[in-house]
């Protein structure tokens, strides 16, 4: 699959871009790496599209995801685009719990974000935070 290609087929839909990569990646759990480094150099709004792909798949297998993926997505948080904020917090909030001792970075940008104006984004850091509470560990402090 050629990603420049499909992100900007105009003739296709953006939700179905979404679930042709989020197939993609189930199918070949290893090209996550793959569409996290097509992401760094993409624009905003294809970025945005990789990332809630990476959503859909690590929402039915987390353990697709890489310590680089967490360590993008934490990155991403920090971003200026609102919808880059709540896709990377939905996928830290999937896979959370494999990272257990590498949440630092991620938990300090989420409370940031749970501060941000936009609702989704401050409800999708909540949710986040919430999966991490859940763990119990003592980053809860």
């Amino acid at each position: 699959m050629d990603l420049q290609e499909l992100l900007n087929d105009k003739s296709i839909k953006p939700k179905e871009k979404t679930a042709s990569l989020s197939k993609w990646l189930l199918d070949n759990p290893l090209n996550i790496d793959v569409i996290i480094e097509f992401s760094k150099t993409s624009k905003d709004t294809v970025k945005a599209s990789c990332i809630e792909s990476i959503e859909y798949a690590t929402k039915s297998n987390p353990e697709l995801a890489s310590l680089a993926c967490l360590e993008f997505v934490s990155k991403s948080l920090t971003e200026k685009a609102p919808r880059l904020k709540w896709e990377s917090a939905r996928v830290i909030g999937n896979i959370a719990h494999l990272y257990p001792d590498k949440l630092e970075e991620a938990v300090k940008n989420l409370l940031q974000n749970s501060e941000h104006a936009g609702t989704v984004v401050r409800w999708s850091a909540a949710f986040a935070l919430g999966q991490i509470l859940k763990m119990k560990t003592a980053i809860n402090k």
